[in-house]
């Protein structure tokens, strides 16, 4: 007893195997998984054919359907030879297929497949595309269903199953992710049969359209300029290559790190100025910096890319259990508190909790001051030290200005001052204030004004050391009017 599937090719009957014909042509009874297939049209009038399009019907989920098709078809070969047509080619986007192996290894059944031409053998030449150019197949419900399409964008790509504006809408969404909503793609209609039609459309627009079927693929071109991460990282170990680049070949993990620590700041500044091109462009500069170490490593023989992006992802996903896992949570406090709790936990199985003596260790001494004052006390705030209300925050500032007011000591006051400045990160945690961005954003409005004082006063062709206070009050209050 043989189970016989056989690929029904892309719905042109003339693109029927030779061998796919033989075994159809002798046969009394075909079982499809579908009749809506072109091909099904031209096979021999003797052939009856039984379809499983009635499961559609009384199953909502896909993955159902396909589990109900494949236990029938075992079934029937279970008590005799059995012919099974899948549209295309049985190992190519064809689920019950794979089910059937798989169960039918178990059940000692054999399965004989007869190779047919799939949707992409057509797809390619109403394309006019080389499928060894990179050419990424991926199934259109897969990219719909998730939140980042998993492709190269300097690879072309092929979407199987675009066969509604309903999929196509979930599609579009996922891949405007990485691509602009402007990128001219291609709906392949019908690819193989006389219906054959290529569409092309802006990426925004494939939902809107009323021509999607089961037969519809979506072809999506690369971007115009080298965009992906993959090539990046060629580029960086190009750089680092014995025929690169100086420079880069003698740069160590400590010769880069005033680099890394420079890149950031830019950031934080192209943050503060709300400057999205500054900050797209500063993004990268940074992302050189962490492919530029790894790339260190790899030739260090210490670590690859895969396990950088391996280690944060699989930490991300522990760390967030109420999104990959069944953990409620009530709100951002709630999150902290178990990001904090796993983090103990993982630190106890690597054998590391025992480094840690105190409820304050591990926060990075490099750090600003300012921004680890703030670390400090929210840590000591999550083991209850901290005030219970903002009055006694504020009422704590005032005792330290006042503690400073009445210090005469030299390095008292220093230590005074210090005070204060800790007490001052402290507000800002409680009013939910980032003290380094509300410093920074203060020394940016101190610049701008001072520097229009500046002006008004060569306008005058003064200059500011010979203005009394009274001029230079009146300046910058001009100066405040002038620039809001």
């Amino acid at each position: 007893m043989t189970i016989t599937i056989i690929g029904l090719g892309p719905g042109d009957p003339a693109l029927l195997t030779r061998r796919a014909w033989d075994i159809i042509s002798t046969a009394s009874d075909i079982y499809v998984r579908t009749a809506r297939h072109p091909t099904l049209e031209g096979l021999p009038a003797s052939v009856t054919v039984h379809s499983f399009d009635h499961i559609y019907e009384q199953v909502q989920q896909f993955a159902e359907v396909y589990a109900q098709v494949a236990a029938e078809v075992l079934r029937l070969g279970a008590v005799g030879d059995v012919i099974y047509g899948v549209p295309g080619h049985p190992l190519v986007g064809e689920s019950t297929v794979t089910n059937i192996l798989d169960r039918a290894r178990e059940q000692g059944l054999a399965v004989e497949i007869v190779d047919g031409l799939s949707f992409i053998e057509p797809a390619l030449t109403a394309l006019r595309l080389d499928a060894l150019d990179g050419l990424q197949i991926a199934d259109a419900l897969e990219v719909a269903a998730a939140y980042h399409p998993a492709l190269d964008p300097d690879k072309p790509a092929l979407l199987a199953q675009l066969y509604s504006r309903a999929v196509a809408g979930d599609v579009k969404l996922t891949l405007l992710n990485q691509y602009p909503p402007e990128h001219e793609v291609a709906l392949v209609h019908a690819a193989g049969t006389q219906y054959q039609q290529v569409v092309r459309v802006p990426l925004a627009e494939i939902d809107r359209r009323d021509d999607l079927a089961h037969l519809t693929t979506l072809y999506l071109p690369p971007l115009p300029q080298p965009s992906s991460y993959a090539t990046f990282q060629e580029t960086i170990a190009h750089l680092r290559a014995p025929e690169g680049c100086p420079w880069d070949r003698e740069q160590t993990h400590q010769t880069l790190r005033r680099h890394l620590l420079e890149e950031t700041y830019e950031v934080l500044e192209a943050l503060d100025a709300n400057d999205s091109e500054a900050l797209c462009e500063e993004l990268g500069d940074l992302l050189l910096q962490v492919v530029l170490q790894t790339q260190i490593a790899i030739d260090e023989e210490e670590f690859r890319m895969p396990d950088v992006v391996a280690g944060i992802d699989a930490k991300i996903k522990r760390r967030h259990p109420h999104v990959f896992g069944d953990v409620q949570v009530n709100g951002a406090d709630d999150v902290t508190r178990n990001w904090d709790a796993i983090k103990k936990a993982e630190k106890v199985a690597a054998g590391k909790a025992e480094e840690r003596k105190s409820a304050l260790d591990g926060i990075p001494r490099g750090l600003p001051a300012l921004a680890e004052a703030e670390a400090i006390g929210g840590k000591a705030a999550r083991q209850n030290f901290d005030w219970r209300a903002i009055d006694d925050v504020l009422a704590k500032v005032v005792e330290e200005i006042t503690e400073l007011q009445n210090v005469n000591d030299e390095i008292e006051r220093e230590e005074e001052f210090g005070d204060v400045l800790f007490s001052l990160a402290n507000v800002a945690r409680w009013l939910k204030i980032d003290p380094e961005a509300a410093l920074r954003a203060a020394n940016h409005k101190f610049r701008a004004r001072f520097r229009e004082v500046e002006l008004l006063a060569k306008a005058h062709d003064r200059s500011l050391s010979e203005l009394s206070d009274r001029e230079l009050d009146d300046l910058w209050n001009a100066a405040k009017q002038n620039l809001g």
